[in-house]
């Protein structure tokens, strides 16, 4: 018999689709009627995504997929770690929860785990990790009697060699990847002169980042914090704001450091939790600066989890400023550096009588996003998902409302010591949907 797994809720009624190494897969035209849509940025008419079943028989794994409508899709496997990668347009995911925590799971033939998620405005992308090499064969699509269409996703298991040269073959370049979100325009307010902020929300899409017990996404709790934040901050009218992702979309790292040197923000702000199973007792929050030497190992463990986001999205890095002293001088990275620690100073400051902090409060590491050379940055990691008392409070409205209050008073504190930044009007700001203000979102 043979062994199948099912994977509660991932997708609806679909097409015809045929993936092999790279090729580009068409879908046939769906008789079906579109699914339900969400009310959010998805519900646009994309295909609804609503379950997910895996089947091992005879050496192959089968990924099937149910979709509401006609999409075109292309897979390609990647080295380093061994992954299957499946890209489509925008989807709508009406997945249950349990569906994201498939790394708990018993692993299936060549699939280990997968994860789902919006990778660019307009792109969905599936990102299946695999227990060892397996190159992606001729897709099978049967259509049900209600209308749907089952799309069966086959991995073979393969030797390395015939991996690495299916890797080789079906990788699309960084560079094409990094061109798929669109650059930001400039701003309409070019002589505004307020100190300019960018806002980090970290993870999103098919990068969940930590996953509590419960189930929560770490890319959940950051990007409503970091909403919360913005709001708050625009309410005092001294600042324009942009974030780097106003919902669920994946953003490579350095194009997270290029918004910000693009629009040249005079603070970077990126927000993170952590997560520590073996160890719940831990708690707190830790700000971190930028620096080629960590402040101790377990700074640099958490700097090399985050660097590898890029991955877990099924994308390779790109680099950001390569050697930051082959780009400014020496006197520039120093100068941009001290402001990064005063900040961290003063939001220590403000943070400790509201929240807990962790045993070592500021840490030093070499996160990526923290690499630009010219915009004084900093990691904030609000809490543990692994710590129950610090879930229930980044849960908590009334705790976030504290926090963020907390974090905008150390803002202002920061630059009512210095003088109006002499940078040139920014650049790279795209005004948001609604018209607010000065809140800058990049889609």
């Amino acid at each position: 018999m043979p062994h199948s797994t099912r994977l509660p809720g991932l997708l609806r009624p679909v097409a015809a689709l045929s993936l092999l190494g790279g090729a580009l897969l068409a879908f046939g035209p769906a008789t079906a009627q579109d699914g339900p849509q969400s009310s959010g940025p998805q519900g646009n008419g994309a295909a609804v995504a609503i379950a997910a079943e895996t089947a091992s028989r005879d050496g192959t794994t089968r990924l099937t997929l149910t979709l509401s409508k006609a999409i075109e899709a292309r897979a390609f496997v990647m080295e380093r770690p061994d992954r299957a990668v499946i890209d489509l347009p925008e989807v709508n995911f009406q997945l249950d929860g349990e569906t994201g925590k498939l790394s708990g799971r018993k692993r299936d033939g060549a699939i280990a785990s997968f994860r789902y998620g919006l990778f660019a405005p307009g792109r969905s992308r599936i990102v299946v990790d695999l227990t060892g090499p397996a190159v992606v064969e001729a897709v099978e699509t049967v259509k049900t009697r209600e209308g749907a269409v089952l799309v069966s996703i086959p991995f073979r298991k393969v030797d390395r060699d015939t991996f690495r040269k299916a890797a080789v073959a079906g990788d699309p370049s960084p560079a094409a990847a990094a061109k798929a979100a669109p650059k930001a325009a400039s701003t309409s307010e070019a002589a505004d002169t307020r100190p300019l902020i960018v806002i980090d929300a970290g993870h999103g899409g098919t990068d969940p980042g930590a996953i509590a017990a419960t189930g929560v996404f770490e890319k959940d709790i950051v990007f409503g914090f970091a909403q919360s934040f913005a709001e708050r901050l625009e309410q005092s009218g001294r600042y324009r704001l942009v974030m780097t992702r106003d919902r669920d979309v994946f953003v490579p790292l350095a194009e997270r450091v290029r918004i910000a040197r693009e629009a040249k923000a005079d603070l970077f702000i990126s927000i993170h939790a952590d997560s520590i199973s073996a160890a719940p007792q831990v708690k707190g929050a830790t700000i971190y600066t930028g620096s080629e030497k960590a402040t101790d190992s377990e700074s640099a463990r958490l700097a090399e989890r985050e660097n590898r986001a890029d991955a877990a999205a099924g994308t390779e890095s790109g680099e950001g400023p390569a050697d930051v002293a082959d780009i400014l001088q020496e006197l520039t990275l120093r100068e941009t550096r001290g402001f990064s620690a005063g900040f961290a100073g003063r939001l220590m400051g403000q943070l400790s009588p509201v929240m807990e902090m962790s045993t070592k409060p500021h840490r030093e590491a070499g996160f990526k996003v923290l690499r630009s050379p010219d915009v004084p940055s900093v990691l904030i990691e609000l809490g543990y998902l692994s710590s129950k008392s610090d879930l229930e409070k980044l849960q908590s409205e009334e705790w976030r409302a504290r926090v963020t209050g907390s974090m905008a008073k150390a803002v202002d504190l920061f630059f009512s010591g210095r003088a109006t930044l002499s940078r040139p009007a920014p650049t790279g700001a795209r005004s948001a949907e609604n018209g607010k203000s000065a809140i800058a979102l990049r889609p």
